[in-house]
């Protein structure tokens, strides 16, 4: 029988930097994790788990069962981003995936292949180490990026088919130092809501424009409105974001479309002041479509929304113990309150759960050399590749070993002993 800490120190399988490279140079969209999919499956029947697959259109759930309870949840999410990697890698995707219908790079820029490998790991750990005593299922969801997996997974029996845990425990990699997981109590992640607004204009010759409601004027006046939202609605106690990412209207410079199309991504923490951020967006729409004369309302679709992932506080203070305990050789700090969002928050919710979701550092340390305290830490962290852009990579190890280390050591946490 392995103790815990010889599993500790013998967790990592000799593949498994080879399984995060696959997994990187072979990212796959939301939804269409097919292949890593079916990498984690046979992975999970390798170490001995109960595989079920295809929760939720692409999503696996792993079952190691010793025992009914305690039940203890680990959650890892694999999809990929349509972004044209330039990191330079060796292992660098050069994959291509269909999105609306058009055929698009894709990349691993927000760490799920790092989160997959690691609860990889992790699972190989918890099943050669005979110490615990319960029900581990490893939940690896897809489409976190549109807000859709955790729902999906939900929707198809997620807690009917495999038990409501005790807990939901995760981690996400940030670019903070390798080496440093950051965690707080009470609201972690932000809210999310995405929103695709459409506005009417009236087409015509762009010699003509007299003739015409112009929508790309009426939609520019909304942008520049909605920067106001925030810096003259909310307060400075309080935190929201309005971002106008996407900005569509018109095929040629001679034609004055019908039709603007923007997207936006919201973001809070507080549910009065998401409320508020809505309204007044809906108010300045509105109110410039009026403004403008367009010749019908504009359109507000919401095109996924998710709660803010908010950490059980005696869950947070029991992994502060263990880690510390378990992993001294860890850096554990506050991140702050993190303006990403995670649909990782809608799982512990549904099930009534406690949960406990930290940071994973997985910025090269020597960026960070000099840096005295967190606040110091903070302003180099400015400056690094965050998630999402197309030059964004966290270094393999120690981020890696300590990912799986962190699932193991919080799983065993609320897992009961065998002794």
């Amino acid at each position: 029988m392995l103790t815990k800490e010889q599993a500790l120190h013998s967790l990592i399988e000799p593949d498994l930097e080879d399984v995060y490279k696959d997994f990187h140079i072979h990212p796959e969209l939301s939804f269409a994790e097919h292949r890593t999919a079916g990498i984690v499956a046979q992975r999970l029947r390798a170490n001995g788990y109960n595989v079920t697959e295809g929760v939720g259109r692409t999503g696996v759930v792993g079952v190691l069962d010793r025992g009914e309870s305690p039940i203890v949840m680990l959650r890892a999410d694999m999809d990929g981003l349509p972004i044209t990697e330039a990191t330079g890698l060796d292992y660098a995707s050069t994959t291509t995936g269909e999105l609306n219908g058009k055929q698009v790079d894709v990349m691993h820029g927000c760490g799920h292949d790092m989160h997959t490998t690691a609860l990889l790991g992790a699972a190989a750990a918890l099943a050669a180490d005979d110490s615990w005593r319960g029900r581990l299922v490893l939940v690896f969801q897809p489409a976190e990026e549109v807000g859709a997996g955790a729902r999906a997974m939900i929707a198809d029996g997620l807690f009917e088919r495999f038990g409501v845990p005790r807990v939901v425990l995760g981690q996400h990699v940030a670019p903070l130092p390798a080496g440093v997981i950051g965690m707080r109590e009470g609201p972690c992640f932000a809210a999310a809501d995405s929103l695709k607004i459409t506005i009417h204009g009236k087409g015509g010759h762009g010699s003509k424009p007299e003739t015409t409601v112009d929508p790309i004027v009426l939609a520019s006046a909304i942008v520049t409105r909605l920067q106001t939202v925030v810096s003259r609605e909310i307060s400075a106690t309080e935190s929201a974001v309005v971002t106008v990412g996407s900005f569509h209207a018109g095929d040629k410079e001679n034609i004055i479309s019908d039709r603007a199309e923007l997207a936006l991504s919201i973001r809070s923490f507080e549910a009065e002041v998401r409320a508020r951020v809505l309204a007044a967006i809906e108010r300045i729409v509105r109110g410039e479509a009026a403004t403008s004369g367009a010749p019908r309302e504009p359109e507000i679709e919401m095109m996924y929304s998710f709660p803010a992932v908010v950490n059980d506080a005696a869950a947070i203070e029991s992994l502060r113990v263990a880690f510390t305990e378990e992993l001294p050789e860890v850096v554990l700090l506050d991140p702050g309150l993190i303006t990403g969002s995670e649909d990782v928050g809608i799982l512990a919710e549904t099930a009534g759960a406690p949960c406990a979701f930290w940071i994973l550092g997985g910025a090269d340390p020597a960026s960070f050399e000099g840096a005295m305290d967190e606040a110091d830490m903070a302003r180099v962290v400015v400056g690094l590749p965050s998630n999402l852009p197309p030059f964004y990579a966290p270094v393999i190890n120690p981020t890696l070993q300590l990912g799986v280390n962190a699932l193991h050591t919080a799983a065993r946490t609320w897992l009961d002993s065998a002794s």
